[in-house]
C-alpha cells in the first residue's frame, strides 16, 4: 500500500474503534497525528470522499463523516467482559459452562473480544464495593454478569458501561436480561408435588437474599394449597459443598421433607448421595426435582423429574444485544425463553411410614 492508502486506511480503523465522530479533525492537525505530509493526507482524504465514507463541506471546513462512515464506526469490534458466577463454571454447572462457552465462541467469531474478569463472584464473597473495583478496572465496552445477586445487578445500572445479565435477578431493574423463564416449570412441579400429598416441600436454591420470581411462584402455590410457607420451604445456606451438606443434616434432623426441588445438576447428584448414605430412598422417601436438564444425569433410569430449556435463543440473544450496544443502541429488554418442566421417575406420592 502506499502511504496515502495507508492514511486512509488508519482513517477507516478510527471510525471503526470511535476515535472519531461527526468530522474529522483539520487536514494540519490530522497530518501530524498520522505523521504524514499534508499532500498526503489530502490524497487519503479523497480517497476516502470518492469511497462515501466522508463528504467534503467546502474551503476551510473540516470534512464530515457520511453514513457509510456510521457504518464503519457501527462495525468497530466491541471488548465484552463476562464476570463469573463461580471461577469453577465447569464443575459446579456444567450446563451454564457449556452455555458461556458458546457465547465466548460466537462472540469471538463475529470478531469482539471477550475476557473474564479476574475473580468470580463467589471468590468475592458476592461483596459488591469489591467487585465493583475489578470491573472498573478492567477496560470492557460491556459487560455480561452470570447469575448477579440482586446487589450488584443493581449497581450495575447506575454504571455508564452497558450490561446484560445472564440469568440474575432483575425484576423492576432497568437492565438487559435473558435465559430461561422458569416460572411456569416450577409452579407445574409444586403442582404436581401438591397433588401426590406432599407438603413439606423445599426448595434449596442459590442463597441471594432476594427471592428470583422462579422462588415466588414456588411459594405462592403452596400458600394456594394451604401449606403455611416460611424460611424451611426456602432455606437460607452458605454455598459451598460443607454449607450444602450442612443444609441437608439440618433438614433432615428434624421434620424432613418429603420433597426437594434442587438447583443445578451437581447439588442434585451432591443430594443424592447425601439421601444413599442414610438409607433414605428416592422417590418411595424422598421425591427430587432438578431445575436442570444436564448431560450428567441422561443415564439415570428410570429419567429423574427436571426442568428443561433451549439454549441456542439464549446465545443469539446475547450476540444481538452486544451488536445493539456496538451501534449505539440501549438495549435493556428482558427477554426469556420458555422452560418447561418434565415429570419422572425420582418423585412418587408422599410416603406413608
Amino acid at each position: 500500500m502506499s502511504t496515502s492508502e495507508l492514511a486512509a486506511q488508519h482513517i477507516r480503523l478510527g471510525l471503526q474503534s470511535g476515535r472519531w465522530e461527526g468530522s474529522l479533525p483539520g487536514v494540519a492537525s490530522l497530518a501530524r497525528d498520522l505523521d504524514v505530509s499534508r499532500h498526503t493526507l489530502r490524497t487519503a482524504l479523497r480517497q476516502l470522499e470518492n469511497e462515501g465514507v466522508l463528504m467534503n463541506r467546502g474551503l476551510g471546513r473540516s470534512r464530515g463523516v457520511t453514513t457509510m462512515g456510521v457504518n464503519i464506526a457501527s462495525q468497530r469490534p466491541m471488548r465484552v467482559a463476562i464476570l463469573r458466577h463461580d471461577a469453577r463454571l465447569t464443575d459446579d454447572n456444567p450446563v451454564a459452562s457449556v452455555v458461556l462457552t458458546q457465547i465466548v465462541h460466537t462472540l469471538e467469531a463475529a470478531g469482539h473480544t471477550v475476557l473474564f474478569f479476574k475473580k468470580s463472584q463467589i471468590e468475592l464473597r458476592h461483596d459488591v464495593s469489591r467487585i465493583a473495583k475489578i470491573m472498573a478496572k478492567t477496560p470492557a465496552d460491556a459487560w455480561i454478569v452470570e447469575a448477579g445477586t440482586r446487589p450488584l445487578l443493581e449497581w450495575c445500572t447506575e454504571q455508564q458501561t452497558p450490561c446484560l445479565a445472564l440469568y440474575g435477578r432483575t425484576g423492576g431493574l432497568k437492565l438487559a436480561r435473558t435465559g430461561p423463564d422458569k416460572v411456569p416449570a416450577y409452579r407445574a412441579a409444586a403442582r404436581l408435588l401438591l397433588k401426590l400429598g406432599h407438603r413439606r416441600i423445599v426448595n434449596i436454591s442459590r442463597s441471594v437474599g432476594f427471592p428470583a420470581a422462579t422462588e415466588r411462584a414456588f411459594l405462592e402455590e403452596l400458600a394456594a394449597a394451604g401449606v403455611v410457607t416460611g424460611d424451611y420451604n426456602l432455606p437460607d445456606w452458605e454455598e459451598t459443598p460443607r454449607g450444602f451438606s450442612s443444609l441437608l443434616e439440618r433438614l433432615f434432623r428434624g421434620s424432613a421433607p418429603t420433597a426437594l426441588i434442587v438447583d443445578e445438576a451437581p447439588r442434585y447428584i451432591a443430594a443424592v448421595e447425601f439421601l444413599a448414605r442414610r438409607g433414605i430412598k428416592v422417590p418411595e422417601q424422598v421425591s427430587l426435582i432438578s431445575t436442570e436438564d444436564d448431560a450428567s444425569l441422561a443415564w439415570c433410569y428410570p429419567p429423574i423429574a427436571r426442568m428443561s430449556w433451549d439454549a441456542v435463543p439464549v446465545i443469539r440473544r446475547v450476540v444481538r444485544w452486544v451488536d445493539a450496544v456496538r451501534k449505539g443502541k440501549a438495549d435493556c429488554k428482558i427477554i426469556n425463553y420458555p422452560a418447561e418442566f418434565i415429570p419422572g421417575g425420582s418423585i412418587g406420592p408422599v410416603w406413608k411410614g
